[in-house]
């Protein structure tokens, strides 16, 4: 069983950071803080089966919130905690964590997660030290880069735009031959395929590479420009889509309401067809007094059907077998008409016709972005790629999902189905798509429907030398399991969100201002801002004992408010400069670890 414990020999723990809750987000962050050297307490509010298995593995104490989450706060050291981190499984616990903690102690800095805008703007304006979160905010955009095919980001750094982008590679050389003092980020080495690309995170200058790499260098526009090289800004690109013609929007029409349609629909039709032929034959041969046409036949049958009147025609003065024959006709003909009509107000006004518009919706669409998973997550994802003008077409398999109101109001068709099966898949148009991201909660579903979705596109789905194949862009938790998944299954943009909000999490509970973030392949990278304080540790050090992968691309000096770029080797860090980094941020974790190495008071 789990213990309560406030740390070795009994003694509260002094700088450690509080994580409220155990799943999801909250294992990768308390992974990382651990990996960085932090000291972590957790707090739950219930038992779960792993979590024994986690805390031997952590080695972490464990406070349970049972009955007061305020008495769980207090006995894990939140007087003397460096920050709360909240991020439990609830929205609701996380409010009522963070706000417990600003009431016991007003200076600490708290981070929580927080979906609704409206509460999490409110705690923002308080003007109190930490910060709300978004996990779909803040992961949302990789994907959207991904799905775009955007490979330049832009950075603002201090008032100066510095540009990422990825550069092929034209001649056998060094970094430095090739692109001078443009900061190298990455380097995809190998040619383009199914299977991607190595990744050499943060090269060294002296990093040799060849025609068929990519490097990822980083700069501003002016030192691109001195070496020739021009930067696309495919930020805000629009992928022109095709529109159909009247004749193909008639077909697809057509087709689409065969399909829809009750099959008894058809059968009633067939009933009232076959009633009008046999009535139209009876008529124009039994009809006396003066006769009919075969025109008149089926006027007058269908006038009968309809139960219309007899302004012109009558059974009055007909024989009897042809009056029994009007009435069988007249009863039949109105229990027909009005099965069709039934059937047409299902087709019509009930919730078929709700399932069925985003089918007919996406029916039209060519070079659209499909978002398989209608969550939090694929409704923001959805939102930005529509900002940027592209079409988008949503499959959910739920029609009762609480998002299908927020897709309606953004005028985003939906597709409702199992996206693994093919019909589902076809009925989004995958085939005819420029992108498709799958963003299911669950990361089974979410391997099962890329290996469909990859089966649809057929050859489509790969990068040749001859074009750029469609990016299906994965949703995989884990970090491990979703490298092992692009590894063995060949897709090129599997996506964590955990991994691409944590660093914002951990980076704003320790001190350092996130700037933004951006991918490189699979790699995370981080833009950061650290502010150099007085007693920690970076005061004196110079930029070459940071680690390799670690690049610090400005410094604003505090004695003179500059900005000093781009440092050099031998620059030396001092007392209020702020910093500005860009690495993976694992490493940027380690270069803020190393200044608080000095500050934080041991237990």
């Amino acid at each position: 069983m789990l213990e309560d414990s406030t740390g070795a020999g009994g003694m509260r723990r002094s700088g450690h950071v509080i994580v409220c809750g155990f799943v999801g987000l909250a294992t990768r962050i308390i992974d990382q803080f651990l990996a960085s050297g932090e000291s972590v307490s957790l707090v739950v509010r219930q038992v779960d089966p792993a979590l024994d298995a986690a805390v031997a593995r952590w080695r972490v104490p464990v406070h349970t919130a049972f009955v007061s989450i305020g008495d769980a706060l207090a006995e894990a050291g939140i007087e003397t905690a460096a920050a709360v981190v909240c991020v439990e499984e609830n929205e609701l616990w996380n409010l009522e964590s963070a706000l417990i903690a600003t009431r016991l102690r007003p200076g600490v800095r708290v981070v929580t997660q927080l979906g609704n805008s409206t509460v999490g703007g409110a705690m923002n304006d308080g003007g109190g030290p930490g910060v709300v979160l978004d996990v779909a905010d803040l992961a949302a955009p990789s994907v959207v880069e991904a799905c775009l095919g955007i490979s330049t980001h832009h950075v603002d750094v201090a008032g100066i735009d510095f540009v990422a982008a990825a550069i092929p590679v034209s001649s056998d050389g060094t970094l430095r031959e090739a692109f001078g003092d443009l900061a190298p980020l990455a380097v995809a080495a190998g040619s383009a395929g199914p299977d991607g690309a190595r990744v050499v995170t943060c090269p060294g200058r002296d990093h040799r590479v060849r025609p068929g790499d990519v490097a990822t260098m980083l700069g501003i526009t002016a030192q691109f420009d001195s070496r020739g090289i021009a930067v696309a800004d495919d930020e805000n690109q629009v992928i022109p889509t095709s529109t159909p013609g009247v004749l193909l929007r008639a077909r697809a029409g057509m087709r689409g309401f065969v399909r829809d349609a009750n099959p008894n629909f058809f059968r009633m039709l067939g009933v009232l067809f076959t009633l009008l032929v046999l009535s139209t034959t009876v008529l124009r041969l039994g009809y006396q007094k003066p006769g009919m046409s075969v025109l008149d036949a089926i006027y007058f049958s269908t006038e009968t059907v309809a139960t219309v009147g007899y302004g012109d025609f009558n059974f009055a003065d007909q024989p009897p077998l042809l009056r029994i024959w009007s009435i069988i006709l007249m009863f039949a003909g109105l229990t027909t008409t009005a099965m069709i009509m039934a059937f047409l107000a299902e087709l019509l006004i009930s919730r078929r016709i709700a399932e069925a518009a985003g089918r007919r919706r996406a029916r039209f669409m060519d070079g659209h972005v499909v978002v398989i998973g209608l969550g939090a997550f694929g409704i923001r994802v959805a939102r930005e790629l529509q900002a940027r003008g592209r079409d988008v077409v949503i499959v959910e398999q739920s029609q009762s999902n609480r998002f299908m109101s927020a897709a309606a109001t953004l005028g985003i068709p939906v597709v409702v189905g199992d996206a693994t099966v093919a019909e589902t898949l076809s009925d989004a148009r995958v085939h005819r798509a420029s992108a498709v991201a799958v963003l299911t909660s669950d990361d089974m579903v979410n391997v099962e429907t890329g290996i469909a979705v990859r089966a649809i596109l057929g050859e489509r789905w790969f990068d040749t030398a001859e074009r750029v194949g469609v990016p299906v862009v994965l949703r995989i938790f884990d970090r491990s399991m979703g490298d092992a998944v692009a590894e063995r299954f060949g897709f090129r943009y599997v996506r964590s969100t955990a991994e691409l909000a944590a660093p914002w999490f951990i980076g704003a509970a320790l001190g350092l201002v996130v700037l933004g973030t951006f991918s490189v392949q699979s790699q995370s990278f981080m833009v950061g801002r650290l502010g150099i304080d007085v007693d920690g540790g970076l005061v004196g050090v110079q930029m070459q004992e940071l680690s390799a992968n670690t690049r610090v691309i400005a410094l604003r000096r505090a004695a003179t408010g500059e900005v000093e770029y781009p440092p050099r080797r031998g620059t030396e860090f001092a007392a209020g400069d702020d910093a500005y980094l860009v690495g993976p941020y694992e490493e940027l974790l380690a270069v803020l670890e190393h200044q608080r190495a000095a500050t934080r008071v041991q237990p």
